[in-house]
């Protein structure tokens, strides 16, 4: 949780920057009227993006209807066909039709002349700047439609330098007529040794806090981020370690491997207590629903298809106080989730230089199932998966948090070719693959029983150089050293009955 005095700090670098940049986030001290004021410049700032989205939603329908358009990206999907003359091609037909990130910071110009006075024209482009990242995904990505902006939802405003428009000067956030302070704790090394360097452009940040909103000012630093002193020994905290690191990464687990240790964890194991209490206001919210709109509910439950005609819902006062409940809950869960992420990911970088972890796509896991298939019984199975769980740990999240604190030394998170070493089915020492049911979590390997995911992050650590294959040797060599340590976690985990996800 924040404080009034402490910031939750992100660093890293920006890909869409040519330099390094590190961001650092600090309370604003806001009064009433100010809030207001703010509130009011979200809301015009959201109505701007949904005008331009919907005005250039149009050209965009317009031209994917064109023969030309078809015909190009009927050869641009090609695997082998050559894209530079295809790419100047779509790049012709966006020109024409307007579809472009200056075409869109030209339409934003006429629209933020009506609002000058609550945003200036630098916000107003950085806005047609997100609505520009949204179309380069449905153009050249995997999106499928451009999507507005529900009332509440704009929740960031950024300029585009500290010159103009949004910016921190003097300890104050300066813009269109506001001075709002900026809780900086300068006896906190980090924050005075951030503050020193020069700032490239400054966001404001609104988060729903227990029964109201909070303001934040996120201040991106031109270079890297400091690091971080330890009070007690003056060195540098968080240092990198030196080795080879192993990762099995599940949808809810993370097994660890190097030469000093061997562990195995639950994902963001504090956030399961929320998600429990985020179910039960659910099913209250659910059951107050349909107390008080029974009309728009068929016999079996389910909602009635009205055709065009919107859906009219009546809301309690008390449902509307549960769903503020909810809103908080969510901001609760993403924060500690995220706090945890970062502790794991400074602790793993300590074990060594080299991690390694396997490719895994995420998003083809949390899909539903496509087969219909029954049971012994004759029942149909579900066709859920790891949705819920996948949202509730964030596994990619944590790695793109382990990647970023990696780049900040130079180095970076090693993926390995998944589908070739095939760490879950190898056994290194009769040299085969072997396929294993999910629900076996146990292996025999030259004689001992060992943990599945505490091995596989084992041989992963024993990768050869092109990533592509386990070091056999290498395994036969290490072995004896993993087995102490493996053995030593299973003791560790044996007494712990508070583990919901890990198999011991």
């Amino acid at each position: 949780m924040l404080s009034n005095n402490t910031l939750k700090i992100k660093k890293g670098l920006k890909e869409s920057d040519k330099m390094a940049n590190f961001v650092v986030q600090f309370l604003l001290e806001t009064e009433i009227f100010q809030e207001d004021i703010l509130n009011k410049r979200f809301e015009i700032g959201r109505k701007i993006y949904n005008t331009l989205a919907n005005i250039t939603f149009t050209r965009y329908k317009q031209m994917i209807k064109t023969k030309k358009y078809r015909e190009v990206m009927e050869k641009y999907k090609c695997p082998n066909s050559d894209k530079t003359p295809l790419s100047k091609k779509l790049a012709n037909l966006q020109k024409i039709y307007g579809i472009s990130e200056y075409a869109f910071h030209a339409d934003v110009k006429n629209m933020q002349k009506h609002f000058k006075t609550n945003i200036d024209s630098f916000t107003a482009q950085k806005l047609a700047t997100w609505l520009w990242k949204a179309y380069k995904k449905l153009l050249f990505g995997n999106g499928k439609t451009i999507h507005f902006k529900k009332f509440g939802t704009l929740n960031s405003l950024e300029g585009k330098s500290n010159t103009t428009g949004i910016r921190f000067k003097d300890g104050f956030l300066v813009w269109n007529g506001l001075k709002i302070p900026v809780a900086i704790n300068y006896k906190n090394t980090y924050e005075a040794m951030a503050m020193k360097n020069d700032i490239a452009y400054c966001k404001i940040i609104r988060k729903s806090v227990r029964k109201g909103f909070k303001f934040y000012l996120q201040i991106v630093f031109k270079g890297t981020s400091p690091r971080k002193i330890d009070k007690i020994t003056g060195t540098f905290k968080r240092c990198l370690g030196i080795g080879n690191v192993g990762l099995d990464i599940g949808t809810q687990t993370i097994a660890i491997a190097s030469r000093a240790d061997v562990k195995i964890y639950e994902l963001a194991d504090k956030v399961q207590n929320i998600e429990d209490e985020k179910r039960r206001i659910q099913r209250k919210l659910d059951r107050s629903r349909r107390a008080t709109n029974p009309d728009n509910f068929n016999n079996d439950g389910t909602i009635k298809k009205q055709g065009n005609k919107k859906v009219l819902w009546v809301r309690s006062n008390k449902y509307i106080k549960n769903q503020k409940k909810l809103r908080e809950l969510y901001r609760k869960q993403s924060d500690v989730r995220k706090l945890q992420h970062e502790i794991m990911a400074n602790d793993i970088i300590s074990m060594g230089n080299n991690i390694y972890v396997e490719a895994m796509n995420f998003k083809g896991l949390q899909r539903r199932s496509q087969k219909t298939e029954k049971n012994e019984q004759g029942k149909y199975k579900r066709k859920k998966r790891f949705g819920k769980s996948i949202a509730n740990k964030a596994p990619s999240m944590f790695l793109s948090i382990l990647n970023r604190k990696l780049n900040r030394f130079g180095t970076k998170l090693n993926k390995i070719d998944t589908w070739s070493v095939k760490a879950s089915q190898y056994n290194h020492s009769q040299d085969i693959f072997k396929k294993k049911k999910l629900s076996q979590r146990w292996d025999i390997i030259d004689g001992k029983r060992v943990q599945r995911d505490m091995y596989s992050a084992f041989l992963i650590m024993n990768v050869t150089d092109d990533m592509k294959s386990i070091d056999r040797n290498k395994c036969s060599k290490e072995f004896r050293n993993f087995l102490m340590l493996h053995d030593t976690e299973v003791q560790r985990l044996s007494g712990n009955k508070n583990l919901s996800s890990i198999s011991i």
